[in-house]
């Protein structure tokens, strides 16, 4: 299997190589947000604006996308001055997550979740989709296709996806060993998390999932 320069795309995948691929250059992010203000890329809800960190000691998926949209947001972004943020959005049919910690600081306020901490029983999602900024890790792809049209992307089963001539990857299953990211939104049809643990720290930031 190769790739869109005709060069071979190998399993395994430096995940901090492909996020820079995946940068979404200024032009590209403008054309996002006229698409999304014709019509053209349908946005299901408005976000916060505010990132939360998740982290992970194994992420696998059956049915992964991969690609890029405008989220909208009630309020300006300091940093864009904008009414919106631009973000990689991944998709999975379902996810296995195996020692889940996710983290959101609001002012000095740290809530922070953990769940799937019992190795025989995950935390399990199904028709996730997250909307990120930033991920790491070490990421193993199954038949993978790098740089596929964003609008014809189909493994997870999601109706939608980014704009026609986007750049986009799929692959039928996913793995992820030591998952780091900060995402803007997560949504997913069902999302069980087993053995959860909600818990708030006041004045605390090493509470957060990991510093950075």
């Amino acid at each position: 299997m190769k790739d869109a320069q005709g060069d071979p795309a190998y399993g395994r995948t430096n995940w901090r190589r492909f996020a820079v691929a995946l940068g979404v250059p200024t032009v590209v992010a403008g054309g996002l947000v006229v698409a999304l203000a014709t019509g053209a890329l349908a946005a299901s809800f408005s976000v916060s604006g505010t990132q939360f960190k998740l982290t992970a000691d194994r992420l696998v998926g059956e049915g992964f996308t991969q690609y890029s949209k405008t989220l909208p947001t009630e309020k300006v972004q300091p940093s864009t001055g904008q009414k919106y943020v631009v973000a990689a959005m991944s998709g999975i049919g379902s996810a296995d997550i195996y020692k889940l910690c996710q983290s959101v600081a609001a002012g000095p306020v740290i809530l922070r979740i953990e769940a799937g901490t019992d190795p025989n029983k995950p935390a399990e999602a199904e028709d996730l989709l997250i909307g990120m900024s930033e991920l790491s890790g070490d990421a193993t792809f199954s038949d993978i296709n790098i740089g596929q049209d964003a609008s014809t992307l189909d493994a997870d089963g999601g109706e939608e996806h980014g704009e026609i001539g986007g750049f986009g990857q799929q692959a039928d299953k996913v793995t992820i060993v030591g998952l780091k990211q900060k995402a803007y939104m997560t949504s997913a049809s069902t999302f069980k998390l087993t053995g959860m643990s909600l818990k708030l720290y006041i004045g605390d930031s090493s509470k957060e999932c990991y510093q950075g």
